[in-house]
């Protein structure tokens, strides 16, 4: 086997192990609120505390990967993370969990960075599809996997087990990390600071209508995804009545689901942007498609028996999958080559923000009755907005703001530039 091709095994596993590493909160949530007797405004806030340190760590990441490389500084991450995540177990209170969680999301900033990094220094650019596709499918099924094997773990032992064997298992990943990653020598800073400097043309960006609906579009979304993610282990059993192990599978089968239907859209998607010569028709109809999908979890409000629960949540979420893969697909087109890091790390700090108000949200309109009806219209009307932005932006309003920035690039740089 290509040694790329075994390292990128590696990459897929890590991201995977570190979904299941920060979703293990929201599968135990309310054996802990139980435990430890919060109210679901504290759970709030521990289920939001991940996000702070993984949105503000972003930039400081990229730099690390920069300056150290990839394989030192993947493998010390994922060694902090994996003990973040193992020394849960440990906890004695709330404050003990809150500052694990922020330790375990400064140190998964790495894992996205440092993965795609080793994929665009080893893949060509007609090679990269398939790479980035097995990435981000370590996305999807981490969560799948996570709630699988988190609800057994949970039912048969308790949350502190589940906490201790996911982290310390995880830990045999970085033998294998160390022996097979290539090694190379990190970029200088002189070398770096060599590199000409892409120029970001703020009035084009500020006065775009496209640009400020993307913004809001990403938060909108992510909103609703990390509803998915923190509450609704909590919402299965409390709201549904549900049993530990039953809400594991219930919740683990969209996400596998999921997992494949993203792969046929995707090929699906590029079939027709390969007919009609449209990428930006195809793919912000696809993925307004999706957001209207994803927005039909407002039914589990109307359909109380509990046998709606599932064809709901498989229609919802794998929809959800079809709009984020081909969003994330419009924000890579959209900007020149040279400006595409800084376009994916400015849409992922607002998608981190969703994920920072989602729990937060949710966790204080539950209330001392934990009455979901306003969580998940909440979660339900995101969508349906980020819809309504895209399609406000519309295809001729995608297509002027990528001729403009692609136009800026070429000129001199002006005072309106850096």
């Amino acid at each position: 086997m290509n040694r790329r091709w075994a390292v990128l095994g590696f990459i897929f596993a890590a991201i995977l192990i570190s979904y299941i590493d920060r979703g293990n909160l929201s599968i135990a949530e309310t054996a802990i609120m139980r435990d430890f007797h919060l109210p679901p405004s504290s759970m709030g806030v521990l289920l939001s505390a991940f996000f702070w340190t993984y949105a503000a760590f972003q930039i400081p990441a990229g730099m690390l990967v920069d300056r150290f490389g990839i394989r030192p500084t993947y493998a010390a991450a994922f060694l902090l993370w994996s003990t973040a995540s193992a020394a849960t177990a440990l906890s004695h209170s709330s404050t003990d969990i809150l500052l694990l969680r922020l330790l375990l999301g400064l140190a998964e900033t790495i894992g996205p960075v440092a993965s795609l990094a080793f994929i665009r220094q080893n893949f060509s650019g007609r090679e990269q599809g398939l790479p980035v596709s097995i990435y981000i499918s370590g996305q999807t099924l981490g969560p799948a996997c996570g709630a699988s094997l988190g609800s057994i773990l949970l039912a048969s032992f308790g949350w502190r087990p589940l906490f201790a064997v996911t982290g310390l298992a995880a830990l045999l990943w970085v033998p294998g990390w160390c022996w097979l990653a290539p090694r190379r020598s990190p970029q200088s800073a002189t070398e770096a600071a060599m590199k000409p400097q892409p120029r970001l043309h703020w009035p084009i960006l500020f006065s775009s209508r496209a640009f400020w609906a993307l913004s809001a579009c990403v938060f909108f979304f992510s909103y609703y995804w990390y509803f998915v993610l923190t509450w609704m282990p909590a919402y299965l059993i409390v709201a549904r009545g549900f049993s530990t192990r039953a809400m594991g599978g219930i919740l683990a089968a969209p996400l596998f689901t999921m997992a494949g239907t993203n792969l046929i859209a995707g090929w699906l998607a590029d079939r027709f942007v390969a007919q009609t010569g449209s990428v930006f028709r195809v793919r912000t109809w696809f993925t307004g498609a999706g957001l209207a999908g994803a927005a039909l979890i407002l039914l589990l409000d109307l359909l109380p028996h509990r046998m709606a629960v599932l064809p709901v949540l498989i229609l919802s979420i794998c929809s959800f999958g079809v709009a984020s893969s081909q969003f994330w697909s419009i924000a890579q087109y959209t900007p020149p080559a040279s400006l595409v890091g800084r376009t994916i790390g400015y849409l992922n700090t607002l998608s981190q923000i969703g994920g920072i108000a989602a729990p937060l949200i949710t966790g204080w309109s539950l209330g001392p009755q934990k009455n979901f009806g306003f969580a998940i219209w909440l979660a339900g009307l995101a969508p349906a907005i980020a819809c309504l932005l895209l399609f406000a932006a519309g295809t001729r309003g995608l297509e002027k703001f990528r001729s403009a920035l692609s136009s800026a690039e070429t000129k001199p740089a002006t005072t309106g530039s850096v």
